[in-house]
């Protein structure tokens, strides 16, 4: 699989422009000069890809879409779409990135999958502002510590319409909560060897764990770990209660600790009681 470690590469691989800089790149989608279909490749890079009326050809009766699609580094992606898009490109290094990361936002590591459908009046507002990000991107550079607000913008209003989304497609989005929590359930009705992660459950909702832990936090106002831990302690509880001799570190280890004094803090810390102290007041009352 190609990889592609700098925006000249790729560009000229795709048939866009060549990059002005080596840490930022935009500009605007021809696709009579675009590569149409492509086998799997990588980037060591991030793409945020705002495509109109696209409609990709590997999915059955594709009716075009405008949405917005995210690309990371270690992430592979392929394409094949019908050559009607317009739209505009976004491409940051991982340098600028690590040097500000206080700008960015999570879901620069979502998958391609895992698009925004943009609707007319947020479309509008994009472009106006990736027009205004152009004219500063083609001026001397001396004018770009003007570009780097400009895209933190942008990336703000991306964050502020996936919110939009996850708030106006409830029942798909709250399908994956409940299959999230049928699959903690799912994982403790079985013998464990480790505690299981967020990365775990993304992997078994085929979501990559940003938007997936995204998605959670949103419908439940916690992280997918707290949510993780709470249920663990709530098992934790059941065992101290069912089985009045069993020690923590039976307890931890039966939930898939690996050191007992671990599950002792977490336990500390979510119920105020050690579990021994909370074996015995449950035995007293």
């Amino acid at each position: 699989m190609t990889t592609f470690t700098d925006f000249k590469t790729f560009n000229q691989y795709i048939g866009a422009e060549k990059p002005l800089d080596n840490d930022i790149d935009m500009g605007y989608y021809e696709p009579v000069n675009m590569l149409l279909k492509s086998e799997p490749v990588m980037i060591d890079f991030y793409i945020v890809s705002f495509k109109i009326n696209f409609t990709d050809k590997t999915t059955p009766d594709a009716q075009p879409k405008t949405a917005v699609f995210l690309n990371s580094p270690e992430m592979a992606f392929e394409w094949n779409v019908e050559p009607t898009f317009s739209g505009m490109y976004l491409h940051i290094s991982k340098k600028i990135i690590e040097e500000n990361r206080f700008l960015f936002k999570n879901y620069l590591d979502y998958g391609q999958h895992e698009a925004l459908f943009l609707n007319e009046n947020e479309l509008n507002e994009i472009s106006t502002l990736f027009n205004m990000m152009i004219k500063y991107y083609h001026q001397d550079k001396q004018n770009w510590s003007v570009l780097l607000p400009y895209v933190n913008v942008l990336l703000s209003l991306v964050e502020a319409f996936y919110k939009r989304q996850f708030s106006t497609d409830t029942k798909q989005y709250n399908q994956i909560v409940i299959n999230f929590q049928q699959s903690l359930k799912d994982y403790y009705n079985q013998p464990v060897n480790q505690m299981p992660n967020v990365q775990y459950f993304a992997d078994k909702l085929g979501l990559t764990p940003n938007y997936f832990g995204d998605i959670i936090k949103h419908f439940t106002q916690k992280s997918a770990i707290e949510n993780i831990h709470e249920f663990v302690i709530k098992k934790a509880k059941e065992l101290l209660e069912r089985k009045p001799k069993i020690s923590s570190a039976e307890v931890a280890y039966e939930l898939g600790f690996e050191y007992p004094t671990y599950f002792t803090k977490l336990f500390k810390k979510k119920v105020n009681l050690t579990p021994k102290e909370y074996q015995l007041k449950s035995n007293n009352q």
